[in-house]
């Protein structure tokens, strides 16, 4: 459930989020979780020649592929790294964002502190993540949609429901909410669907966990794959403000 950025609606509300982190010339911005460094280069030219971009991660194919994509951006650094345990000064950055990587990990809160200690004063920080409890799939079988849904939620992803507590954990973490946005990515193509929201995958699990009937579950899959299709979540994005003092 990582390629959420994949389509349309995704790449709308990355840019909505650089755009409302105001990032400047000159400035440090830090990508918690950069992956693959989809968001680097945008935010390289926002910084300009004069600025930093740091990229974190501690996923060794995703930190080569961040380092091949930036390798003509001087002001970009790729640095292997837990979000726990930033490899990054205290105090040293102006903007951060960290988008969809809170709801993997076993600490939220511990993140948001290590976010608070290597922000400056006045830095922006901005946080997105999705509510699966939102996630639709349109079928006939209205109650195996729903059981899917309840089994993503219980048992696919750890922090599950962790964007709509965003703005909560933000405001404990010492920072002030700013701004609460909600976004919707649409899916009318199947085959896009499932690779993005784990259909098939999370169904044969779902199956072998005694959560979804094997008969229903198949014939639920199969009819997914004849459409039309829709499927749909909702991603919720916060940008908060550490203070001046």
């Amino acid at each position: 459930m990582l390629r959420t950025a994949a389509d349309g609606a995704g790449r709308a509300y990355k840019r909505e989020l650089i755009d409302l982190l105001d990032v400047r010339p000159g400035q440090t911005a830090l990508d918690v979780g950069c992956g693959p460094g989809t968001d680097l280069p945008a935010l390289a030219e926002r910084v300009g020649p004069s600025g930093a971009v740091l990229g974190v991660d501690r996923d060794p194919a995703m930190l080569a592929e961040a380092r091949r994509r930036t390798d003509a951006l001087p002001m970009v650094e790729i640095r292997e790294g837990d979000a726990i345990a930033l490899p990054v000064e205290p105090g040293t950055v102006d903007r951060a964002k960290i988008d969809r990587v809170l709801m993997h990990v076993a600490e939220p809160a511990e993140v948001l502190a290590q976010l608070h200690l290597v922000t400056r004063p006045g830095a922006l920080i901005g946080l997105v993540e999705p509510d699966w409890d939102t996630l639709v799939v349109d079928a006939e079988d209205l109650d195996t949609s729903r059981a899917f849904t309840r089994y993503t939620t219980a048992h696919a992803v750890r922090n599950a429901t962790i964007g709509r507590s965003l703005a909560r954990l933000a405001v404990r973490a010492g920072f002030t909410v700013e701004t609460v946005l909600a976004t919707t990515p649409v899916f009318r193509d199947f085959q896009d669907a499932d690779h993005t929201l784990g259909l098939g995958r999370n169904t044969q699990r779902a199956i072998k966990d005694g959560h979804i009937d094997a008969t229903r579950g198949h014939r639920w899959f199969a009819g997914l794959s004849e459409g039309p299709f829709f499927a749909s979540f909702t991603l919720i994005g916060v940008v908060c403000r550490k203070s001046e003092r």
